[in-house]
């Protein structure tokens, strides 16, 4: 009996040792992923498997990759993190795993990113681009976040990165119009979570972060609502364009109802509800921001594979 005891005791110890380890990749974020696909879904080019299989297959190692930056991001942020209402409770700053467990994984997730991008997809450019993301985010950890404007510009360029390499592993020429606005939307997305960090600040005194200095809740709810309006009448003017009307059909502009209701939603969660500390927490949180996100995608299907 004691040793059987002893076997539940092990399994139970190593199950929340490895729940920590998954938590600490966050897998949620893996979602923004997604955005490799992109490419693929505009093109109309879903049900061809061989290329769903090469944007897969770059999707796993771009996640293993982007979990490898959240370890990194965490291990240098570990005390400010400490001071964070909600960041406290994360695997490292509560020590629930240790800095050197941490930074092994880290390194391990490096390993098999750049071992199936390298030996199994077999697309240079793809590595390189790769590489680009970790270097760049490496840069970001170190230095670059802290400097106004330029750590969430750093971020939505990640954004662009992830449809650049979904573009390339399917053969996919990229429009300026799908590379412009996943830049102001990445963006938009950038400065809400910044906006976090200064009213973190507002109502705890700690600050953060050293890019805040450049920051104040005003300067950054003008940026928001400005980045909205571009992102609208982008929108609007890629579905009124001709070559998108071409490849559509001239009902494209009604998706723009629900990109409009989308940032509006978003601005309301954000300024109003004041609940701007993740945009992946609040897609998997908010019922609403999920069925326009379903309504756009359904607009999008019935027009390129039933019209």
């Amino acid at each position: 009996m004691l040793t059987t005891n002893k076997s539940i005791s092990g399994y139970l110890m190593f199950y929340k040792t490895l729940n920590e380890f998954l938590r600490l990749m966050r897998l949620k974020h893996w979602a923004k992923n997604l955005f490799i696909f992109l490419p693929l879904f505009f093109a109309g080019k879903m049900m061809e498997l061989d290329l769903v299989i090469n944007a897969f297959i770059v999707f796993v190692s771009f996640s293993f990759a982007a979990s490898a930056v959240y370890i990194l991001n965490d291990w240098c942020d570990v005390e400010r993190d400490r001071a964070h209402p909600t960041k406290k409770d994360r695997p490292l700053a509560a020590g629930k795993v240790k800095p050197w467990q941490a930074l092994i994984l880290g390194l391990i997730l490096i390993f098999v990113a750049f071992t199936i991008s390298i030996f199994i997809l077999d697309e240079p450019w793809a590595t390189i681009i790769l590489g680009y993301y970790v270097a760049q985010n490496i840069l970001y950890t170190f230095k670059l976040k802290h400097y106004a404007i330029v750590d969430v510009t750093i971020i939505a360029i990640g954004f662009v990165l992830r449809i650049i390499i979904g573009g390339i592993v399917t053969d996919i020429e990229l429009s300026q119009w799908i590379i412009i606005l996943t830049f102001l939307l990445s963006l938009f997305l950038a400065l809400s979570k910044r906006r976090d960090d200064i009213v973190v600040l507002m109502n705890t005194n700690k600050k953060l972060r050293k890019s805040l200095d450049g920051y104040s809740l005003k300067f950054i709810d003008t940026s928001m609502s400005i980045s909205a309006v571009i992102i609208v009448l982008a929108y609007l003017m890629y579905t009124l364009s001709p070559e998108i009307v071409a490849r559509y059909g001239e009902y494209i502009y009604v998706t723009t109802f629900f990109v409009f209701i989308g940032i509006l939603q978003y601005l309301k969660l954000t300024q109003v509800m004041e609940n701007s500390s993740s945009p992946t927490k609040l897609l998997f949180k908010n019922l609403f921001l999920q069925l326009i996100i379903l309504g756009w995608i359904g607009c999008y299907i019935i027009l390129i594979y039933f019209l």
